[in-house]
C-alpha cells in the first residue's frame, strides 16, 4: 500500500495536471446517474483504439505464415513478416487490418487480413485513471459498461484515511471541448452498499480520491 506522502504526491499531480487543462469550471460537481451493477443487454463500447504494449494476432487468409502474433511497441508500431514498423496505436483493428492489406498486396494478390486485440492496455486517452487515497493507484484499460465499482475493485478499494464520499469524477466532453467535473459517493458504494452511487463510466474518466480531513 502506498504511503500517505507517495498519496499526496501523486494526487497533487494529477490535480495540477487537470486544472492546467482546463479541468476547473464553475466550482460546483454536477451527479452522475445510477448504474446498474449488470447490465441488461451487453453490447460493444466504441470501436477499440490499439494502444502501446497491445497484444496483436495477425491472420492472413490461405497464408498463415504471413500473420503473427504480436505486440504494439512502445513507439506505437509492430512488425510482421513482409511488413516493418507498421504504425498501429490510434486505430481500430480494422483499419489496422485494412493498411496491412495494402502492404501485403505488394506481395500476394488479395490478401485478406483479420486484427484481434488479445491483451489490451489502451491508449491513454482509453484509460481509466484513479489516484488519490486508495489501495493501489492505477491506469486501466477501459472495457464496454464498465462501472465506478468494477475500477474500484481493481485498486483495492478506498485507503484507511480515504475521503470517499468527496471523490471526484473527471471527464472530458468532446461536444463542449471543456472537461467536466462529477462529485462521486464512493463511501455510500463501498461502505453502506448504495446501488444508487454506481456509476458508468467512459474511456478516460480520472477518479480523484481526496483523504480524510480528520
Amino acid at each position: 500500500m502506498p504511503s500517505k506522502t507517495a498519496v499526496h504526491t501523486i494526487a497533487g499531480a494529477a490535480l495540477a495536471s487537470l486544472t492546467l487543462s482546463g479541468c476547473a469550471g464553475d466550482g460546483t460537481a454536477a451527479r452522475l446517474p445510477p448504474a446498474n451493477f449488470v447490465a441488461h443487454q451487453e453490447g460493444p463500447g466504441e470501436d477499440y483504439i490499439i494502444g502501446p504494449m497491445d497484444e496483436l494476432t495477425v491472420f492472413v487468409w490461405r497464408n498463415p505464415e504471413l500473420g503473427s502474433k504480436v505486440q504494439v511497441r512502445p513507439d506505437g508500431r509492430i512488425t510482421t513478416p513482409l511488413i516493418t514498423d507498421m504504425p498501429a496505436v490510434g486505430k481500430t483493428p480494422s483499419m489496422l487490418a485494412q493498411d496491412i492489406q495494402l502492404q501485403l498486396s505488394q506481395y500476394i494478390q488479395d490478401p485478406l487480413v483479420s486484427v484481434i486485440v488479445t491483451r489490451f492496455a489502451g491508449t491513454f486517452s482509453e484509460q481509466i485513471r484513479i489516484v488519490g487515497a486508495t489501495g493501489k493507484p492505477a491506469s486501466l484499460p477501459y472495457r464496454a459498461n464498465m462501472t465506478i465499482l468494477d475500477a474500484m475493485i481493481a485498486v483495492g478499494g478506498l485507503s484507511e484515511y480515504a475521503s470517499g464520499n468527496r471523490a471526484k469524477l473527471i471527464r472530458y466532453d468532446k461536444a463542449s471541448g471543456h472537461q467536466k467535473e462529477f462529485a462521486l459517493r464512493l463511501g455510500d458504494l463501498l461502505k453502506k452498499g448504495d446501488s444508487k452511487a454506481n456509476v458508468m463510466l467512459m474511456p478516460g474518466d480520472v477518479i480523484i480520491i481526496p483523504e480524510s480531513m480528520f
